[in-house]
């Protein structure tokens, strides 16, 4: 494909709808902020997540979709909401939300002005899962990316097959007498491992109880809310201790459960983890689980090339993640490509992955 050459640094920046500024991007017609990492008056939030979306701002907008999850996780913000595809103008800049298929109410920020469109993606992924709307490709002259699994050794295995494969590890542990504990962050991976689950055991049911750790509670009942089907769900408490049931349960808790004393009522339990680093076998081993399920929320090498192909971009700027990679490949293949320097993490699991997060040996590559 062919893409114009990239302007003067001075041209480059004079007129750019998005500028990186220290309290994080910035509109510099529309004096607002995308996902702004420090306090500003006015901040459009792509979604909930906290590396994203953070208290202190005097104004939020985000998708109406995600209006549940952002005030269970910022309550008492003062919030707008602004339905998928509506536009609205600030400052005379024309502003619409549209769906990025990453967690339930998630958005990339189309900006229009002076004959420029722009398009923020937040974080997002290609593949839906049922418990968002999915990722609309959205034209664009630039386009601003993620690059959380900007490597090509990250490629994820269909949902359906990946479901299977958790579906049949709790089936064979509860037929054996044994707990199956999941590791994974309570907003949008447990939803969509919960939401998941329901839809591959179809009318054959679940091989049995389904107990969520209390940190889950909240943010459950916002999906549910906004329609998202999830199987019964328990806490551990409703069962008496040497119920027969606690050990053909799947169990869901963030990962800063593992082993904690919470977890000893289940006794002799297999653990897993579901984070796309679990592609990884180096990741799987200093997790110390049983399993590890190559699950995440963001796109991987193939879905980050084909949702900027889609866009029709021709300045590309990347954000979080493998960014020099990114850039590097882009720019080798006719794209104006450059960085951003932010904040943004993988999602809230960026510090409790980081002692975990290999390099990117390609020999650590799972087969």
């Amino acid at each position: 494909m062919d893409h114009p050459r990239p302007p003067t640094s001075e041209s480059r920046h004079a007129h750019d709808l998005i500028i990186a500024r220290p309290e994080g991007l910035y509109c510099p017609p529309g004096d607002f902020y995308i996902d702004p990492w420090r306090p500003v008056d006015r901040a459009v939030i792509t979604h909930a997540h906290s590396d994203h979306a953070r208290f202190g701002h005097a104004h939020y907008l985000c998708a109406e979709p995600g209006r549940g999850v952002l005030l269970a996780r910022l309550p008492g913000i003062q919030l707008d909401t602004l339905p998928y595809g509506e536009r609205i103008t600030h400052h005379g800049v024309t502003l619409s939300l549209h769906p990025a298929g990453h967690v339930l109410g998630s958005a990339q920020v189309r900006l229009e002005f002076g004959g420029q469109v722009w398009v923020a993606s937040g974080d997002y992924k290609l593949e839906s899962d049922g418990t968002c709307d999915p990722f609309e490709p959205v034209p664009c002259d630039t386009f601003i990316t993620e690059s959380t699994f900007g490597l090509p050794i990250y490629r994820w295995p269909p949902q359906a097959a990946l479901m299977a494969e958790v579906f049949h590890w709790w089936q064979a542990n509860a037929q054996a007498g044994r707990a199956s504990i999941v590791y994974a962050y309570t907003f949008g991976k447990a939803q969509r491992i919960l939401h998941g689950l329901l839809r591959h055991a179809g009318d054959d049911g679940l091989p049995g109880p389904v107990i969520a750790h209390g940190a889950l509670t909240t943010l459950n009942a916002a999906y549910a809310e906004a329609g998202v089907a999830l199987p019964p769900i328990m806490l551990a408490t409703e069962l008496p201790p040497r119920s027969p049931l606690l050990r053909q349960a799947l169990v869901v808790a963030p990962p800063s459960a593992q082993r904690s004393p919470w977890l000893r009522r289940f006794g002799d339990a297999s653990d897993a983890f579901a984070s796309g680093w679990m592609q990884l076998r180096c990741t799987r081993r200093r997790r110390g689980v049983d399993r590890g399920f190559a699950l995440s929320d963001h796109a991987d090498w193939p879905g980050l090339l084909k949702a900027i192909e889609a866009t029709g971009a021709g300045r590309v700027i990347v954000t979080h993640g493998n960014v020099p990679v990114m850039v590097r490949y882009l720019s080798e293949r006719g794209w104006q490509a450059q960085a951003f320097d932010t904040e943004y993490g993988d999602d809230e699991s960026a510090r409790a992955d980081e002692q975990a997060k290999p390099a990117a040996a390609s020999e650590d590559a799972a087969p």
